[in-house]
């Protein structure tokens, strides 16, 4: 499992774990919540009417008493009255009085006057100088039908002489409950699916940054060229940015190594030639004999020379992760150019060039893609027959533009065909000439910096072929 959906999981499950059980608190909540609130309106109007009739219920004139009976005839009250949306039309709540044997005196309702309520707990505990309270339902089968009655003494002066009670049916509020809990669940589902998607976007970030910098690292261990992607100013950038330098050290320090190995290599013939040259001169000898030995040392001079100046610039490209500010480029132009710093050695050898080349257009380095084509064609005219013929090509293929460079020579040794790109590695030449190894590989580092590759290889009909293969715009 990648780490990003490992991370989105993780979250996800926090996130989920704590808005469910958030959710179920506060749905849970919100019924006793609204029903204590409730309770606390029954009490205050109970402890009201109890001071009311304490004059009714001390003389016994409950029957006769104006309160009461305008109490008794609230049912019939007509109330067009909308809260929070939801309307009322009348007054559902029952109000009965208790003498102090627990015997109803008064009932609103006018159905249970004369039973004893002693036994229920609103009455009961109110008797004995307790706060009482009872919800009980109106139905048996019905969890529905509960109704919360809420009791208050009637006192002669410290002797609680009876009990009043207003009941009212928790349905009357349910609405308000189921709405509540409605809009908690719409809103924690709304907050959950921002928070995943908060989540998501947080973890496709951090993937897709952890995605860039493998890609780098693969790249660094497939020996490919690779720029450090842009990482951002966090802690992944740092580790970015700290093993680009590790990358660099290390890569240096090998490189640097390599290189004085195989150049030490290379230098070693032509400065034993200048040597063996140069003590031979020391004797006397023909002039015609020391103009030989002196055009040697010229040659091999010339040769370290060349060397030289072809590997500084390898190390340039081959230590450039990418290009630095590349530039649209057309392919005739380029090639062109390529044919034109060629003129004088095909003239010198009668060779002529076949040139197809279609009208494309890439982005890249204009110098660098110069010098790398011309690489490619020097060796053409280097393994060509006097007179003989150099295919040159250019045409699109999907999204790439597809460069090759043919000739008619013998064609490539079994031998040599994987070592081509080797530095320093070189066949000898028609003439026994041979070069200093660096062309090829520096063809290959320049094409690779422009995000293509490049191939040599026998052609179907005699002589190499090199295909370049370039994106295009």
């Amino acid at each position: 499992m990648k780490i990003g959906l490992r991370i989105l999981l993780g979250y996800f499950l926090i996130v989920g774990l704590a808005a469910w059980f958030l959710l179920a608190v506060f749905v849970q909540q919100v019924k006793p919540g609204v029903r204590l609130t409730q309770e606390d309106a029954l009490i205050d109007t109970a402890n009201l009417l109890a001071m009311l009739v304490v004059d009714d219920v001390k003389t016994g004139k409950v029957d006769g008493s104006v309160l009461l009976g305008r109490i008794a005839s609230m049912r019939q009250r007509t109330i067009d009255a909308k809260i929070g949306g939801f309307s009322k039309q009348g007054i559902n709540d029952r109000i009965y009085i208790t003498d102090a044997r627990g015997i109803v005196i008064f009932d609103s309702s006018g159905l249970d006057v004369g039973r004893d309520y002693s036994r229920w707990n609103d009455v009961l505990l109110t008797l004995r100088g307790h706060y009482g309270a009872r919800s009980t339902r109106s139905n048996e089968n019905d969890e529905d039908s509960t109704v919360m009655h809420v009791a208050a003494p009637i006192k002669d002066g410290d002797k609680i002489i009876g009990v009043l009670t207003i009941a009212k049916p928790n349905a009357t509020v349910q609405p308000f409950v189921e709405r509540s809990q409605k809009v908690i669940l719409h809103r924690g589902a709304l907050l959950l699916a921002l928070s995943l998607l908060i989540g998501g976007v947080f973890a496709w970030w951090l993937s897709h940054s952890l995605r860039k910098l493998m890609l780098y690292i693969a790249d660094v261990e497939a020996g490919r060229k690779a720029p450090l992607p842009a990482l951002g100013n966090n802690e992944i950038g740092t580790l970015g940015r700290a093993l680009e330098a590790m990358r660099n050290k290390l890569e240096g320090k090998e490189y640097v190594e390599e290189l004085m190995h195989t150049l030490a290599h290379e230098l070693k013939s032509p400065i034993a030639a200048i040597q063996g040259s140069a003590e031979l001169m020391q004797e006397d000898m023909p002039a015609e004999q020391r103009q030989h030995f002196l055009a040697n040392i010229l040659n091999q001079n010339a040769r370290q020379k060349q060397l030289i100046d072809k590997l500084l610039a390898l190390i340039r490209v081959e230590k450039q992760q990418h290009l630095g500010a590349p530039s649209r480029i057309g392919l005739r132009e380029l090639i062109g150019q390529v044919e034109n710093d060629c003129a004088t050695r095909l003239a010198a050898r009668r060779l002529r060039i076949d040139t197809d080349i279609a009208d494309l257009h890439l982005d890249g380095d204009f110098l660098l893609l110069r010098q790398a084509f011309g690489n490619l064609l020097d060796n053409a005219i280097d393994f060509s027959p006097d007179g003989g013929q150099i295919r040159l090509q250019a045409h699109a293929h999907g999204e790439l533009a597809v460069v090759t460079i043919s000739d008619a020579g013998t064609g490539i040794p079994d031998y040599a065909r994987e070592r081509l790109f080797e530095r320093f590695y070189s066949l000898p030449r028609p003439d026994g000439a041979r070069s200093t190894g660096l062309g090829l590989p520096f063809v290959r580092e320049v094409v690779a910096l422009h995000r293509g590759t490049v191939a040599v290889a026998n052609g179907s009909a005699g002589g190499a072929v090199a295909v370049v293969e370039l994106p295009l715009l």
